[in-house]
């Protein structure tokens, strides 16, 4: 509990709007519920939050410490009331889920309240099973990542020994990756392998494909298969034999056949006439292969995860 003595410059705001500037952290639902429940009050009583507060006014919260915190990246999940989130698979070690295309994994410059991991914590705080207060070398963290405008799994760990072997069975590949996607055109042939080399500049985040070795080019390949062919589109699987950056975007556009409203790597026309804003691109299973010992996550080898096609935008719309 912490408690606040009104002075005349704090004098004649509404408990509510004193609350949130005072409180930052604390999401303006969750203090509207705690003044209902009389963790906040004044003069040792409960008070309505439109209650103008008086100097000299005594004000008791009954809070949780962490929500008094300078805001930052690090605590941002306690700015989350309700976490939205799609869970596919849930235990104590680890939960996989399907994000929706918009939302970041992580934050950035722009954004570090409204992000996956944001709502995981947040979830999980709420839960009780995870707090900062109680760890002071690990939060829960994602294993891996997808880009803003992709939508499907991903794999958050939620203990430390969960974080280390998983990032060394995606590292190893021993995870297999399997993506939806609508391409512009009919592949030819219908299904094989993509690779190449790929060069990512930096400023501009984008890569360029070459086929032969470049200096500081990465090695990429992707197997593909053509599912369905429809209205000039390809609804094809693809698996990803590496994990690079914008792998499927770019391999994809530079075989002629980028992803339908792909921005970065597709064509203005195309785009217009599908009327897409964002790539159609969705990883949609993963299969836990596990040919190695993977200790205390050994109960998840062959197991598969997956996103059911009618949870895929795109599918219906250009499919359906």
């Amino acid at each position: 509990m912490k408690e606040f003595t009104i002075s005349k410059n704090d004098a004649g705001q509404r408990l509510d709007r004193w609350l949130g500037k005072t409180v930052p952290l604390l999401p303006a639902a969750l203090a509207q519920k705690y003044i209902r429940l009389k963790r906040v009050k004044v003069n040792g009583k409960g008070a309505q939050r439109d209650y103008r507060l008086c100097a000299g006014d005594l004000l008791q919260l009954y809070i949780n410490d962490e929500f008094f915190d300078t805001p930052t990246e690090g605590n941002a999940f306690l700015s989350i009331f309700k976490p939205v989130l799609d869970i596919v698979y849930e235990d104590e070690n680890i939960m996989v889920c399907n994000k929706r295309p918009g939302l970041l994994c992580h934050p950035d410059q722009g954004e570090y309240v409204n992000t996956l991991i944001t709502h995981i914590q947040a979830y999980l705080y709420q839960k009780k099973e995870w707090s900062p207060r109680w760890e002071n070398s690990f939060a829960p963290a994602l294993c891996n990542r997808i880009d803003r405008n992709t939508g499907g799994l991903v794999i958050a760990a939620k203990t430390a020994p969960a974080l280390r072997i998983l990032n060394d069975k995606i590292r190893d590949r021993e995870i297999s990756k399997f993506y939806l996607a609508a391409v512009v055109g009919k592949m030819a042939p219908p299904s094989g392998e993509l690779k190449g080399f790929l060069l990512k500049d930096e400023k501009k985040n984008q890569v360029a494909v070459y086929q032969k070795p470049v200096p500081g080019g990465k090695t990429a390949a992707t197997r593909y298969q053509t599912l369905q062919v429809k209205n000039g589109l390809s609804l094809v699987e693809c698996e990803l034999l590496t994990g690079r950056t914008h792998q499927i975007r770019a391999q994809f556009a530079a075989a002629g056949h980028p992803l339908a409203g792909d921005g970065k790597y597709g064509q203005r026309r195309d785009n217009r006439r599908l009327d897409r804003k964002g790539q159609a691109l969705w990883s949609y299973k993963l299969v836990f292969d596990f040919p190695t010992v993977a200790g205390e996550l050994e109960y998840l080898k062959g197991k598969v995860l997956e996103v059911p096609r009618e949870g895929i935008d795109f599918v219906g719309e250009y499919f359906g």
